[in-house]
C-alpha cells in the first residue's frame, strides 16, 4: 500500500495522531499535498527553519520556530465541516519536553471532535511512552524500481548516458534501497 492509501484510511477512521517514518521528506510532503488537494483537506506544515505555513504560504510575516505554538495553532485552523492536517517535520527532536508531550496529547484528543490531525514526519520512530498508544505508524517506502528508472532518466539526459537492456537492469537492481537523493547522486 502507498503512503497516500494508508494516510487516507487512517484519516477516514479518525486516527488523529499519525507518525510517518520517512527518509524522503520532500517526496512524502508532495504525496500528502496531492492527497489534501484531491480530498479538499487543509494542509498545514511546520518545521524549525520555515515555521508554520498553510498550503505553502507562511501564516505570519515572521516565521515561528516555536514547536509548542505550532501544536496549539491547530485548533484555530480547524474547519467547521472539513479536515485539517498539521505536518510536523523532524518533530522527533522535540519529544523530550513535558509541555510538548502534554500539548500533543490534548490536541490528539481534541482532534476527534475537530477533525484535526497531527502528522509527524521523521526518519525514525521515537515515541515517548505517553504517546505510544495515540499514534499509528506509517512507513513511507523508498523509491520503487519504476521511480528509480524515472530518476535515472531525468539524470541521464544525453544520448548514451543511460545503459539499456541487462545493463540498465543491473543499475536499477544496485539502486534498490537507496533514497531519491542517494539515487540521484549514484546516477550522476
Amino acid at each position: 500500500m502507498t503512503l497516500t492509501h494508508h494516510l487516507t484510511e487512517y484519516i477516514h477512521a479518525c486516527f488523529t495522531g499519525i507518525w510517518i517514518e520517512s527518509r524522503e521528506h520532500a517526496d512524502a510532503l508532495a504525496e500528502i499535498t496531492t492527497l489534501c488537494r484531491a480530498q479538499q483537506w487543509v494542509l498545514t506544515h511546520w518545521n524549525l527553519e520555515q515555521g508554520l505555513s498553510v498550503a505553502g504560504r507562511a501564516i505570519a510575516e515572521t516565521p515561528t520556530n516555536d514547536p509548542l505554538a505550532a501544536i496549539r495553532s491547530l485548533s484555530a485552523l480547524a474547519q467547521p465541516d472539513g479536515t485539517t492536517l498539521l505536518v510536523l517535520e523532524n518533530f522527533h527532536r522535540f519529544l523530550n519536553s513535558a509541555e510538548i508531550i502534554q500539548a500533543l496529547i490534548q490536541q490528539i484528543q481534541q482532534g476527534k471532535q475537530q477533525r484535526t490531525f497531527i502528522v509527524i514526519l521523521a526518519p525514525i520512530v521515537q515515541l515517548p511512552i505517553e504517546l505510544e498508544n495515540l499514534f499509528v505508524i506509517i512507513e513511507h517506502d523508498l523509491p520503487s524500481r519504476e521511480q528509480l528508472l524515472k530518476i535515472a532518466q531525468e539524470i541521464a539526459t544525453e544520448e548514451g548516458e543511460l545503459p539499456s537492456g541487462v545493463s540498465l537492469d543491473h543499475v536499477l537492481d544496485a539502486a534498490m534501497g537507496l533514497t531519491r537523493f542517494e539515487a540521484e547522486g549514484a546516477f550522476s
